[in-house]
């Protein structure tokens, strides 16, 4: 599951369960973030008249646990908007100083929606926390959280931000011990913003959920409900991506059964109806987890790429279909033979890709490249 202020301007902000109003103005010496302002105040930029033809990748390191961005005019090559540095740093956004998981989508309204997880893994070690977790392992097992972070813009630059706790809105989720990787896809039967991530009862194995957005995507207005039901209930399972192809949604996700790899299924219905063909299908050997689908603009080809965590350092794995039966390993980034490139970034980690216009690119570009 990565939130923006200039950084100066950041520090000591109250953060509730609605957007932050960015105040004053950064120094010149400060990094270069993008804009937090209030969600009535998101500036709406002329509609693009060029094809969505580019690519924005949203990704988040281990290293700094903060968010970044890079772009792509071919979905083949991706360089940083920021040289490398994060666009939001992860310590003024989440309450556990880090944030992990972030995905981007575009809306019908022609908003982009960026949701991710509050956590920092490392934070003991980095002396942002006392505790190796948040709260108990032994009640709340690994990695235990209880936010997610809400994001929304309509520029790429000026963003609204929110923190949604599930366990404070909803009594049924009051002892839950994580909230994960969230995702966002628009449901056109409810006409809303449908919301879905990996959550657990105190120390119980991870499973799949859902709920709605409000329309200014700062919380979430309903109960969250089973989205899948895995044939071994003790399975962990975690990281769902959704992605509507013609008629049918498919779902990629993660059954943690040794080493844990990506699974398959697929419906007719946004949030059932799922099949259970449990067969892997990503092509590696190692443990890979974060799946995410995105489509070569002009083509019946979708990229499932995905977080290949079981080597050291990890990468980015990705593979290519027409069909969703049969996927074609292209490498990893940087890997001898691959056509994927990473130009001015290392260990990119559970990351999604968003189709833009070659002007949202270079305007989100020329605002980095502004020092």
């Amino acid at each position: 599951m990565k939130t923006l202020i200039r950084s100066c301007a950041a520090i000591g902000a109250l953060f509730a369960t609605t957007a932050i109003h960015a105040g004053g103005q950064a120094p010149a010496t400060a990094p270069r973030r993008l804009e937090i302002v209030a969600k009535d105040s998101l500036p709406k930029p002329p509609a693009p008249r060029d094809a969505r033809t580019a690519y924005l990748m949203t990704y988040f390191t281990d290293e700094d646990h903060s968010l970044h961005f890079a772009t792509s005019r071919d979905g083949y090559s991706f360089t940083d908007v920021n040289g490398g540095k994060p666009v939001m740093d992860g310590r003024e956004a989440a309450e556990q100083k880090g944030i992990r998981d972030p995905h981007i989508m575009r809306g019908p309204d022609g908003g982009f929606y960026m949701s991710m997880t509050d956590l920092h893994i490392f934070a003991k070690r980095e002396g942002l926390r006392d505790t190796q977790w948040e709260r108990p392992e032994e009640q709340y097992s690994w990695g235990n959280n209880r936010n997610m972070i809400f994001m929304k813009s309509y520029d790429l630059i000026h963003w609204s931000r929110s923190r949604v706790t599930p366990s404070v809105l909803f009594p049924r989720y009051r002892d839950a011990g994580n909230m994960w990787a969230p995702e966002t896809i628009y449901d056109p039967q409810r006409k809303r913003l449908m919301v879905y991530f990996t959550t657990r009862d105190g120390n119980g194995p991870n499973y799949l959920v859902y709920s709605y957005a409000d329309k200014d995507f700062s919380t979430l207005t309903e109960e969250p409900k089973k989205l899948f039901d895995y044939p071994d209930p003790k399975v962990n399972v975690i990281d769902a991506d959704i992605t509507k192809v013609g008629g049918k949604y498919h779902m990629f996700y993660v059954a943690h059964q040794a080493p844990g790899n990506i699974r398959h299924s697929e419906s007719s219905r946004i949030n059932s109806g799922w099949t259970k063909d449990l067969r892997k299908v990503d092509p590696e050997t190692v443990g890979t987890e974060a799946p995410t689908l995105w489509r070569r603009n002009g083509t019946n080809t979708y990229v499932l790429m995905y977080d290949v965590f079981g080597i050291k350092p990890n990468n980015m794995g990705f593979s290519e279909t027409t069909d969703f039966v049969t996927y074609r390993n292209i490498g990893r980034f940087n890997e001898p033979g691959s056509p994927m490139k990473a130009t001015n970034f290392t260990r990119p980690k559970h990351g999604a890709v968003v189709a833009i216009s070659p002007a949202e690119a270079t305007r989100l570009e020329r605002y980095f490249a502004a020092r």
